[in-house]
C-alpha cells in the first residue's frame, strides 16, 4: 500500500519533470514507446501467468484481448506520432490577411490513470501509451484486486521509466481518494459509474478534464434477416470470454420472439462445442475464466437466483460454485426487463435473451435505457442498419460481431452520457491527453487594422464595402 507520503513525494517529483517531458519530440516519445513495447514481450509469458493468477485466464485469451492489443496501440503510435504532433495550419478568413494560424497540440501535464481489473494490462497500459505520445507524466492505479497482475506491471514500468515520468502507485480505496486529492491536469478512469461520479467530482474541485469509461449495459440486437447460427457464435464469444468480465461484452440479446429457441439452441450448441458438452466438463474447462472474487461471485449468483424466482428460465448453464469462484456459461430465457439480471451491468458469463416482437419495440427498448458503451447489431439489411444507427446512440457499434472494434487503434474508444465521456485510442487518446493550443502569427499588417476607429474615414468604408463582396 503506497502511503499519502509516498503520493505526494512521486506527485511533486512529477510536477518538477512535467515541463521537461512536455518538451520532448518526437523522437524521444518514440523511444519511450520502443522500450516499453519491449519490456512488453521480454515479459509476455510472466504476464499471462499473472492474469492466470488472478482469475485464471487462458493464455490465449491474455495474448488476444490484452497484449496484442497493447502491442498494436504501441505501434500505431509509433507509425504516427510525428505527424500528430506537427501543427495542423489552418486557412486564414480575409479579415484576417496577413496572418498565419496552427493548431500545436501540447501535453496537458500531469495525468491520473485510474484502471479496473478485468482487463489489468490493456486498461492501464493502452491509455499510458496515449498519456507518453502526447508528452506527459503519468501516475497510475492498478486495481488491488488483481494483485499478481499489479504488481507484474508495477516491476515492468520500473524497469522502463523514471518515477517522474511514470509511477505505479499500488492499494485499494483509500490510495485513489489520495490521489484524487492532487490537483491533476487530466484523469483517466475506467470502472463504475458511481465511481465515475465521484472521479468526475474530484476532477471538478481542480477543474481537471477527464475521460471517463462506464461501461453498462451493452445491447445485442439480432434482425429478423440475421444469420441465427453466425449470430450465437460471435455473440457467445463476446459474452462468455474473460467470464463475461468485459466492459463492452453483449449484457443482454435482444432477439425477435419467433426466432428465440433457433438462437438459444444455436448458444447452447456453441457453448458445449466451446466448452465442454457436460456441465462437469465445461466447469473443468481450461479455457474458461473464473469469476474475480467472492464478492462479484455472490452478486452474480444472488442476482441469477432472483431473476430465476422471478419466472426467467435457464436453457443452458446455470450451475456455480464459490469455492473456485465458477459460474458456468449460462443462457436465460422469458426474461422481463424489471428483473433482477436486467437492472444494472452483469459483467459476468449469463445472458438474458429479451424477446421483442415488432423491429420498433427493440429500438424503443433500447432509447429508454441509458446510453451504452456498445451496441451490437446483427443485420444482413444495410436499410435497418442505417435506420438502427439513426435511432439509437452508443459509444461504439459493430455489425455482425461484437468487441472487435477496441482491436482498431484507429478508432476512438469511448462512452457517451452513463456510458462514459471522451474517446481514447491512437490519434483519439494523443488528443485526449493533449490541449490543443491555438497559434497564429501576425507577420503582415492584417486587414483588420483597417477597422480601427475613427470607423467613418473613407478608408474604413471601402474596406466594410471590399469585405460585404466576399460574404
Amino acid at each position: 500500500m503506497d502511503s499519502a507520503a509516498a503520493v505526494a513525494e512521486v506527485f511533486k517529483a512529477q510536477q518538477a519533470r512535467r515541463w521537461a517531458q512536455a518538451r520532448t519530440g518526437a523522437s524521444e516519445r518514440i523511444g519511450r514507446l520502443k522500450r516499453l513495447k519491449a519490456a512488453i514481450v521480454d515479459r509476455r509469458r510472466g504476464l499471462c501467468d499473472a492474469v492466470h493468477a488472478d482469475f485464471r485466464k487462458p493464455a490465449t485469451e491474455v495474448e488476444v484481448t490484452e497484449l496484442h492489443p497493447t502491442i498494436a496501440e504501441i505501434d500505431h503510435a509509433i507509425a504516427h506520432l510525428e505527424g500528430w504532433m506537427d501543427p495542423r495550419h489552418i486557412p486564414t478568413p480575409l479579415l484576417l490577411a496577413g496572418t498565419r494560424s496552427a493548431v500545436h497540440h501540447e501535453a496537458k501535464g500531469l495525468v491520473l490513470v485510474l484502471a479496473p481489473w478485468n482487463y489489468p494490462i490493456f486498461l492501464l497500459l493502452g491509455p499510458l501509451v496515449g498519456a507518453i505520445a502526447a508528452g506527459n507524466c503519468v501516475i497510475l492505479k492498478p486495481s488491488h484486486r488483481t494483485r499478481h497482475t499489479s504488481a507484474a506491471l508495477a516491476d515492468l514500468l520500473a524497469s522502463v521509466f523514471p518515477r517522474d515520468e511514470v509511477a505505479v502507485l499500488q492499494g485499494g480505496g483509500d490510495l485513489g481518494d489520495r490521489l484524487l486529492e492532487m490537483p491533476f491536469d487530466h484523469i483517466c478512469f475506467t470502472g463504475s459509474q458511481s465511481v465515475g461520479r465521484k472521479v468526475m467530482a474530484a476532477a471538478a474541485r481542480h477543474l481537471a478534464s477527464v475521460t471517463l469509461e462506464l461501461g453498462g449495459k451493452s445491447p445485442a440486437l439480432i434482425d429478423s434477416t440475421a444469420d441465427l447460427t453466425t449470430a450465437a457464435r460471435r455473440i457467445a464469444w463476446g459474452k462468455f470470454v474473460n467470464a463475461g468480465q468485459t466492459c463492452v461484452a453483449p449484457d443482454y440479446a435482444l432477439v425477435p420472439r419467433g426466432s428465440v429457441d433457433a438462437f438459444t439452441n444455436a448458444l447452447s450448441a456453441v457453448i458445449r462445442r466451446s466448452y465442454g458438452n457436460t456441465a462437469a466438463e465445461r466447469q473443468d474447462s481450461p479455457d474458461f475464466a473464473r469469476i474475480i472474487d467472492d464478492k462479484a461471485h455472490t452478486r452474480l449468483v444472488d442476482a441469477l437466483d432472483r431473476s430465476v424466482a422471478a419466472g426467467a428460465r435457464i436453457v443452458i448453464g446455470g450451475d456455480h460454485d464459490r469455492e473456485s469462484r465458477y459460474i458456468a456459461p449460462t443462457v436465460l430465457v422469458d426474461v422481463k426487463p424489471d428483473m433482477p439480471i436486467m437492472a444494472d451491468e452483469i459483467f459476468g458469463p449469463i445472458l438474458p435473451v429479451v424477446a421483442y416482437d415488432e423491429p420498433s419495440d427493440a429500438i424503443h427498448f433500447i432509447q429508454t435505457r441509458d446510453k451504452p458503451l456498445a451496441l451490437y447489431l446483427f443485420c444482413d439489411d444495410p436499410a435497418r442498419v442505417s435506420h438502427v444507427l439513426g435511432s439509437t446512440t452508443a459509444g461504439g457499434t459493430v455489425i455482425n460481431n461484437c468487441l472487435i472494434h477496441l482491436a482498431n487503434p484507429g478508432l476512438p474508444f469511448g462512452g457517451v452520457g452513463a456510458s462514459g465521456q471522451g474517446n481514447y485510442h491512437g490519434r483519439w487518446g494523443f488528443e485526449a491527453f493533449s490541449h490543443a493550443r491555438a497559434v497564429m502569427h501576425q507577420s503582415n499588417p492584417a486587414l483588420i487594422a483597417l477597422f480601427a476607429p475613427p470607423y467613418e474615414t473613407t478608408v474604413s468604408r471601402l474596406a466594410r464595402k471590399v469585405l460585404r463582396v466576399f460574404e
